[in-house]
């Protein structure tokens, strides 16, 4: 049985915090049930749009970069209280996300931050906001890419619908790019020739070979 602590101070709250947003990384994505393949958490979504945000504001150099990446790490925090839920399942009823934010942030000394953030991503009416949602976008994009390459031949579909929801010009041109690089691109290199019994002399640091 749990025991509620009957002290509400600033550090109960934290705490609590600390263990709901655990929560995210048993929290599976529900795409993938319908896709065939693949798995991915709440938390793992989470943590690589807040990468990709963070990236596309090289692109956007006026935007508010810690906004936009403490937008992104808080745009699906609701869903460690309602679940996550696919396209099939939004068609047929939505799970009360905004109750569930509205929830966490009375529960939080920072609670009017996490409410602000979230609604103005949700309107999707300001430059940060349209980041987060194409870095939504083009992470669900970049992980269909590494199901297609696996041999899934339906992600190929689900790659061109998401690209179509892209709003800005930066994501818009950086999800074209990622619907045709390999995922492994960033590191394997067939013409390397480390990669053929890995001798010393081919190791690479920082782009130069190690003489």
């Amino acid at each position: 049985m749990v025991k509620k602590n009957k002290k509400n101070n600033t550090y109960d709250q934290i705490a609590n915090f600390v263990y709901e947003t655990g929560i995210h990384s048993m929290t599976p994505r529900s795409g993938f049930w319908f896709l065939g393949s693949g798995e991915q958490s709440v938390a793992e979504h989470l943590f690589h749009t807040a990468m990709i945000a963070y990236a596309l504001c090289h692109l956007e150099p006026k935007v508010d970069k810690n906004k936009v990446v403490l937008m992104a790490l808080l745009h699906d925090i609701g869903e460690g209280r309602t679940s996550d839920h696919n396209y099939v399942h939004q068609r047929y009823g939505r799970l009360a996300e905004g109750q569930a934010v509205e929830d966490i942030s009375k529960s939080v000394p920072f609670g009017k931050e996490i409410t602000d953030l979230f609604q103005e991503e949700q309107a999707r009416l300001t430059p940060e906001a349209r980041i987060v949602k194409d870095a939504d976008r083009l992470e669900w994009i970049s992980t269909l890419r590494a199901e297609e390459v696996k041999g899934n031949i339906k992600a190929k579909d689900w790659i061109n619908i998401a690209i179509k929801d892209l709003r800005t010009k930066h994501g818009k041109e950086l999800g074209k790019i990622l619907a045709k690089t390999h995922p492994d691109s960033w590191w394997l290199d067939i013409n390397d020739p480390w990669f053929i019994g890995r001798k010393e002399k081919y190791r690479k640091w920082g782009g130069v070979k190690k003489k």
